[in-house]
């Protein structure tokens, strides 16, 4: 489905996707600083942007019970399939990041990936450009090559998507 890229007639809507719990088996989430260095390198390069950072709103999300913690999951994946962009940190796999990837992908919207698993699937074909740690990503928004990619050109309407 053809998909226009230009720049949004709204603030840009970003969604800060990355690995939480990974694969660890307790209840204990993976370090999250990396939220606050990508919203602050998103903050800096698209200063109109919305910017959704999950945990944000959801620091204790591993004590709620099922209902909750069910309805604030599949919240933040419908979420994925109306912001303009998902950014999305994986120095490892992550489940609930794939997912909204995936989601993301198939209604169109751009994702951005940082993680060195280039050779992943999921992050390789859902990916419209995989960086390959924070230093890169920051480097490519300090160039303005990521404002480049989202509109390569004012207008540009060229995106197939796969579902």
């Amino acid at each position: 489905m053809p998909e226009e890229h230009g720049p949004p007639l709204h603030a840009l809507r970003i969604f800060i996707a990355g690995i939480m719990q990974g694969s660890h088996v307790g209840a204990v989430i993976h370090h999250q600083g990396y939220r606050q260095r990508l919203a602050a390198l998103l903050a800096a390069a698209f200063p109109h942007a919305e910017i959704y950072d999950p945990l944000a709103d959801h620091q204790r999300s591993l004590t709620y019970e099922d209902a909750l913690a069910r309805q604030v999951f599949f919240h933040h994946i419908r979420l994925c399939s109306e912001v303009d962009v998902v950014v999305a940190y994986l120095p490892e796999a992550s489940l609930g990041t794939a997912i909204e990837m995936w989601e993301a992908r198939r209604h169109g919207r751009r994702v951005l990936t940082i993680s060195p698993l280039k050779h992943n699937w999921a992050v390789k074909f859902l990916s419209d450009q995989v960086y390959g740690d924070l230093e890169e990503f920051a480097a490519a928004l300090a160039a303005g090559r990521v404002q480049r990619l989202l509109w390569p050109e004012e207008g540009s309407r060229t995106q197939d998507v796969e579902t």
